[in-house]
């Protein structure tokens, strides 16, 4: 999608009418496609993931034109379609993570991590860094929906929340790298993979990390991705070491 002087939603996008963690997410961080894996801590840099073999035997496909990811199209929270790629991640720093709106277990302490995570980046979010949260049941949740779920947990701005064709969401959800390598496991909607994903498009760095783990554990992750927050120093606080 090209850019246009059209007025741009808080995703950036050009407006259109329409428990703790577990052994789990660490496993499937490491193993659920993602086999070329680096760096140290909670950083893993995840060049092969796109590429990789699925859990079902299908090989997330990546438009060429994109790079990384497919350029499918979602609705936004505030009812906007945008594509995913070319309208929410080219050329942007990133978190992005999934959930959707009758989740009561899981989803709920995730977001409210997420939320520490958005309150200790301040006004980045929104400018230069972007979150978004994809609904794993696009088939229930529907923008006004996401939009409750949003206001009900208080999300600030810079942070949007998408939906769209299931299909479309199951190819993003697998180039993602949300999904368990047991098919028992991936369709079980209560297991689903706490995880998000923390990316600098423009440099080509993503990693991954546990979203029910420490906030600072977290953005020590983003540190990785984001030369902006290596040259200005750390603007979150540290806990001492015990």
């Amino acid at each position: 999608m090209t850019s246009s002087p059209d007025p741009r939603d808080e995703a950036g996008a050009a407006q259109k009418a329409v428990p703790p963690p577990g052994r789990r997410d660490w496993l499937t961080a490491c193993a659920g496609g993602l086999a070329a894996t680096g760096g140290v801590g909670l950083a893993f840099l995840l060049d092969a993931a796109p590429g990789a073999p699925s859990a079902m035997g299908r090989v997330p496909a990546s438009s060429a034109a994109t790079g990384r990811f497919p350029d499918l199209p979602l609705v936004t929270h505030e009812g906007r379609q945008v594509r995913f790629y070319s309208d929410l991640v080219r050329g942007r720093t990133v978190f992005v993570s999934m959930m959707y709106a009758q989740c009561n277990e899981r989803c709920p302490p995730m977001t409210q991590k997420l939320r520490e995570v958005q309150e200790a980046l301040g006004d980045r979010v929104g400018r230069d860094v972007f979150m978004y949260s994809i609904s794993l049941q696009p088939e229930y949740d529907r923008p006004a929906d996401l939009k409750a779920y949003r206001s009900l947990h208080r999300v600030g701005p810079g942070w949007t929340f998408l939906t769209g064709e299931k299909a479309d969401v199951e190819r993003l959800r697998f180039a993602l790298g949300f999904y368990d390598v047991d098919p028992r496991i991936d369709a079980d909607i209560g297991q689903h993979i706490g995880m998000v994903r923390i990316g600098n498009d423009a440099l080509d760095r993503w990693s991954m990390a546990p979203i029910l783990t420490d906030t600072h554990l977290i953005l020590e992750t983003f540190l990785g991705v984001d030369p902006v927050s290596r040259a200005r120093g750390r603007t979150w606080a540290v806990p001492a070491e015990g």
